[in-house]
């Protein structure tokens, strides 16, 4: 068991955004956990960490299943004694159909990772951090700049979002007495695999189809260590990091 460094676990850390801030973590100093669904993509984001990840762990983990968010949990503390940080990251998107025929399904679904599962990782990270020695430690959920304002045709995904403000506020005044903070980032139009065709189009409020400002996901990366380093008796309770020129701030 290591306790030299601060402790992170990084959900959704196989691509995108994840990946990014793990790879951040790893470059400056910490000890990370990764979860996702996949094993190889987690084991990529590794290889990519280069001689940091010496202090990298893949847990498969399907956060969804509140049974084995407990697991991931309880292997980060056998391992490493304590828990410093989550980045609550993991989450996906419905297709962009109409409200109307979005199948239960797919609503099911999207609400059981990106809401149910961002519930179970903060619950198991503060039975942890309320007794670790010492206490406390820093909570970091991914919201979207769908937790502000929707896209057409995603209703799941933007009533997600939204859902993740109030699981923000709540756990930050919950998490008072425990040193416990809790933090919200909304990021928008940071490139990666799944938001690359934004550059090329995407569907505006009046029905057009455009392309879209892009930033690099590595602004996120550096915004979110940024986050994490705080000491704990400060906090960034949101954050908006997002493309200067994306059609956020207006009439769209």
């Amino acid at each position: 068991m290591s306790v030299s460094k601060k402790s992170a676990i990084v959900t959704g850390a196989g691509s995108g955004i994840g990946r990014a801030v793990t790879l951040e973590f790893l470059k400056n100093g910490y000890c990370v956990t990764l979860a996702g669904r996949r094993q190889d993509a987690l084991l990529e984001t590794i290889s990519l960490a280069e001689t940091y990840g010496n202090n990298a762990t893949a847990v498969p983990t399907d956060i969804a299943d509140p049974n084995a968010v407990r697991a991931l949990f309880d292997k980060v503390r056998q391992k490493h004694g304590r828990v410093d940080v989550l980045f609550n990251n993991a989450g996906m998107n419905a297709p962009p159909v109409k409200l109307e025929e979005l199948t239960d399904e797919q609503w099911t679904t999207i609400v059981n990772i990106n809401f149910n599962g961002m519930f179970y990782c903060i619950r198991e990270a503060f039975k942890i951090m309320k007794n670790q020695d010492p206490m406390g430690g820093r909570i970091i959920n991914n919201g979207s700049i769908s937790a502000h304002a929707p896209r057409p045709n995603s209703i799941p995904y933007t009533a997600t979002k939204h859902a993740i403000t109030g699981l923000t506020k709540s756990a930050s005044l919950d998490g008072r007495k425990y040193d416990i903070a809790c933090s919200q980032i909304d990021i928008g139009n940071a490139m990666t695999e799944l938001a690359a065709k934004m550059a090329t189009g995407v569907p505006q409020a009046d029905g057009t189809t455009k392309a879209e400002s892009m930033m690099d996901v590595n602004e996120v990366a550096t915004a979110a260590l940024y986050m994490a380093n705080l000491p704990l008796n400060t906090n960034v309770q949101f954050m908006t990091i997002m493309a200067t020129k994306m059609p956020f701030v207006g009439r769209g």
